[in-house]
């Protein structure tokens, strides 16, 4: 059985886990920072929540199905390396125009930083099976994910004391954060040592081969060519289907369930940090559970009792923070939620790395990234709007239900073997 030691043998996927590791902890800082941010200017409001983070999807959309065509034409360590300088310098510049109350200068900022993300995403999932063997695909993915969980604990815990300390506040978790990219992009700098003015060169010539193409409007092509992949073949329908899903629900209860805490224990970042180190933890532990025990187990039959299994603890922890809003409680409950949504990651991207070919998997992730990010936006709006409606915890309720029944009805309907090409 291969294990996480086996994968993290290989400096090169080492170098690469470690730099998101690094990274991500960052991000929690600056996503805790402009949490409070808006809390300060519109307390209470789920749209204002939502208001900002449509400045982090709207990239998906504008930027990332080109970027995935791109990715597939350039060195991906480069892009990487490109990527995380270029949004360092932008997170470093946000606390300049906190000080002069350029609130619409820091939405842009956002934009330009997830901007610019769109090209680093695709290139991360697409280099992994460069680095590691087929065999070790499930585990490096089990990693892969792992860096998002370590930095995401980290960041929440820590975010919420930061955000709470006088004289640093969100403008240090926005340094921090700037800090982090760089670290990142140094990390990914040590991935290959050899070649490196070679690869510069052809990656020069790459991109003057891309931007003709762009002109001749073949970037468009390559994004059909991925639609039409997807929409050919049996296991990447089923994958797209669970990403859509996920994300709508996610986007759904993305500003309600932040509101929701804030009202239920009277503050603005500390108790949400808190909670989402436990529902991160459990993110991370279900992880680590999955990646070490069920390398064989069916991955479309996990996928399906996940969601049934997250629904039913996204409408335990909603009750439980209404009825008795005990933090201890309520994060044990997210730490449950967490460790059931976790393989359904795991087994789609894994599925998805099994199923599509080297030299379009740039594409594919592009567009399943478009098709999922658009069901968040609209679902997050949606939700936010009924939530001047609706109790939120109502919305919260139906969130979970739709899960669990998907889920059902996923066992009930799906044949295994999927019918179709398979490859």
């Amino acid at each position: 059985m291969i294990r996480f030691r086996d994968v993290l043998k290989d400096r090169n996927f080492l170098f690469l886990w470690l730099a998101q590791v690094i990274s991500n902890f960052g991000d929690r800082l600056n996503q805790m920072a402009l949490v409070a941010l808006i809390y300060q200017r519109s307390p209470g409001s789920a749209m204002a929540l939502a208001k900002l983070i449509s400045f982090t999807v709207i990239p998906v959309f504008l930027i990332g199905p080109i970027a995935g065509a791109w990715v597939d034409r350039l060195n991906r360590k480069h892009v990487m390396i490109i990527s995380d300088v270029l949004r360092g310098i932008l997170v470093l510049s946000i606390p300049l125009f906190i000080y002069l109350n350029q609130i619409l200068v820091i939405y842009f900022i956002v934009f330009l930083t997830f901007s610019i993300s769109r090209f680093f995403i695709p290139s991360k999932m697409a280099i992994i099976p460069e680095l590691v063997s087929k065999d070790k695909l499930l585990v490096a993915n089990t990693l892969s994910d792992t860096t998002h969980m370590i930095g995401n604990v980290l960041g929440l815990v820590v975010a919420g004391v930061i955000v709470n300390i006088r004289g640093i506040g969100a403008v240090g978790g926005f340094y921090i954060d700037a800090v982090t990219f760089f670290v990142s992009a140094s990390l990914i700098a040590m991935i290959v040592q050899r070649g490196f003015i070679k690869e510069v060169r052809q990656d020069l010539k790459a991109t003057g081969s891309a931007l003709k193409s762009s002109i001749r409007k073949s970037i468009v092509s390559d994004i059909k060519d991925g639609l039409k992949y997807i929409a050919g073949y049996g296991k990447m329908r089923l994958i797209m289907s669970v990403f859509f899903l996920l994300l709508a629900g996610i986007g759904a209860i993305s500003c309600v369930i932040i509101v929701f805490i804030q009202a239920a224990f009277g503050n603005a970042t500390r108790d949400l940090g808190f909670l989402g180190m436990f529902l991160v933890g459990g993110l991370f532990l279900g992880t680590l559970f999955y990646g070490r025990f069920c390398q064989k187990a069916d991955k479309k039959k996990v996928i399906f009792l996940s969601f049934v299994v997250s629904g039913i603890f996204i409408a335990l922890f909603s009750i439980f923070v209404k009825e008795y809003p005990n933090i201890f409680t309520a994060g044990f409950i997210a730490a449950l939620l967490g460790a059931s949504i976790s393989p359904i990651m795991i087994s789609s991207n894994t599925i998805t790395h099994e199923t599509i070919p080297e030299e379009i998997r740039g594409r594919i992730f592009s567009s399943i990234e478009a098709v999922i990010h658009l069901a968040f936006l609209l679902f997050m709006f949606l939700a936010a709007y009924l939530s001047n409606y609706i109790d939120r915890f109502w919305i919260l309720m139906g969130v979970g239900g739709v899960f669990s029944v998907c889920g059902i009805v996923g066992f009930l309907v799906w044949r295994f073997p999927l019918k179709g090409r398979t490859s």
